[in-house]
């Protein structure tokens, strides 16, 4: 299998102009490290690891990128990056729980140090603390629409979790858990984003539809890269969607086109949930064309997100709009076989 290593080393920071937000998201990186300091004493250390560990922040880049294009960035614009971004932390703390991962972002899972007992207390303790501040904008339909997405993202890996080894699992069904569980965060930074700027439901509904698509892009490469990425350049625990029963779009491609016994052996395969050696995949039906026809489908998601900012102000931070779905699309075509 072929390394994604000069890729995967870009991923992070890359996917948004760096320098255009560099200030802000150093503003939410500080307050995000500082949330610690409101939970008690006893349970401070804990989320002060979690927080402490640096991811890339896309939600509040999308919540920056968004208000820049609409109007400007206000303190408004850090708190509601501040909430997402909890979000998204609670529900990766809970996503290690539930696949056994044991590394993230190349330090251990809080489950790998702590076990799965605290962790679950653990993210769920950052979920209320995320919706508590959801509560603080003077637009009471900011708290709403806060917690819609953290009951779309929680309703996904629901949905997920029930339908693992489901060899019945359609491309329907596989859309509409990563448009819950992945693209609801993304897409309510950019509705967001705009809103705080007094937007018009118009433009706030195409920035949301912009961040969907481009979460749900965004999810079909995680899981391409699931299957072709290096363990040490990603900095987190591969191979666990297949390990797990997770049939993500590769694999549903894998069974589409596979032969009745190709398919057989490959739901055996799967159904010992032992680790699969990818090349007993790469022996199954077109293995190469099934990871092809999973980045045709995402880059076609981000050539329908970069049509959602037809109509946006002329600035860096639309023009940030457009490096992303640039990058991502970059991304995207280097997990060809």
């Amino acid at each position: 299998m072929k390394s994604k290593t000069e890729v995967n080393t870009q991923e992070g920071n890359a996917l948004f102009p760096t320098e255009l937000l560099r200030l802000d998201l150093e503003k939410v990186e500080m307050a995000i490290r500082e949330q610690a300091k409101a939970f008690d004493p006893a349970v401070e250390p804990y989320v002060a690891y979690i927080c402490n560990t640096s991811g890339k922040r896309i939600r509040p880049a999308l919540a920056f990128l968004s208000g820049g294009a609409t109007g400007g960035i206000t303190e408004d614009h850090i708190k509601i990056a501040i909430t997402l971004e909890l979000i998204h932390v609670a529900t990766l703390v809970h996503d290690d729980i539930i696949d056994g991962a044991e590394i993230r972002r190349q330090a251990p899972t809080a489950n790998a140090k702590w076990g799965n007992a605290l962790s679950v207390l653990l993210g769920d303790c950052l979920f209320a603390h995320a919706l508590e501040l959801s509560t603080e904008f003077d637009d009471r339909a900011i708290g709403q629409k806060v917690a819609r997405a953290a009951n779309e993202v929680c309703s996904g890996e629901i949905i997920q979790t029930q339908r693992r080894f489901d060899f019945q699992l359609s491309r329907e069904d596989y859309f509409e858990i990563i448009r819950k569980k992945t693209a609801a965060l993304f897409a309510a930074a950019m509705e967001l984003g705009a809103r705080l700027n007094g937007q018009s439901e118009a433009i706030t509904t195409a920035l949301h539809d912009y961040g969907s698509l481009i979460g749900t892009a965004y999810q079909v490469y995680d899981d391409c890269l699931d299957l072709v990425g290096d363990e040490a350049d990603v900095g987190k625990t591969l191979r666990t969607d297949l390990n797990k029963g997770k049939l993500t779009l590769p694999i549903l491609n894998l069974i589409a086109q596979a032969t009745e016994r190709q398919r057989e052996r490959l739901n055996r395969l799967l159904l010992q949930k032992e680790p699969i050696d990818l090349s007993a995949l790469a022996s199954i039906a077109d293995y190469e064309g099934a990871i092809d026809s999973a980045v045709d489908t995402g880059i076609d998601l981000v050539e329908q997100a970069r049509g959602c900012l037809v109509g946006l102000p002329d600035n860096p931070h639309t023009q940030g709009l457009h490096n992303i779905a640039n990058l991502l699309n970059t991304l995207l075509v280097a997990c060809r076989q």
